[in-house]
């Protein structure tokens, strides 16, 4: 893992890129919060596919960050983990 820490720390002394990852940022965040959620309750995409009554293949894009959801969208995962949905603006 250190090699992609140094790769990482490497890439990010650049302003271009250390710009681009800072706007990316919220959604990469997004992502990785909606992943370790299913995690945690231990579904597969497949489970919370039916949850939120759509196809696994649609939780996978989601996952990949290939679809930008709807508050509504984000909504309806959050109750399906038991939580509430929170935007705000710093």
């Amino acid at each position: 893992m250190s090699n992609y820490k140094d790769l990482k720390k490497r890439l990010l002394k650049n302003k271009g890129i250390r710009k681009e990852y800072e706007r990316l940022r919220p959604e990469y965040e997004l992502l990785d919060k909606i992943i370790s959620l299913r995690l945690e309750h231990n579904i597969t995409q497949k489970q919370l596919a039916k949850k939120l009554n759509t196809k696994q293949s649609a939780i996978s894009r989601l996952e990949k960050g290939m679809i930008n959801p709807t508050i509504t969208y984000l909504n309806k995962l959050a109750s399906a983990f038991g939580k509430k949905l929170v935007v705000e603006f710093k």
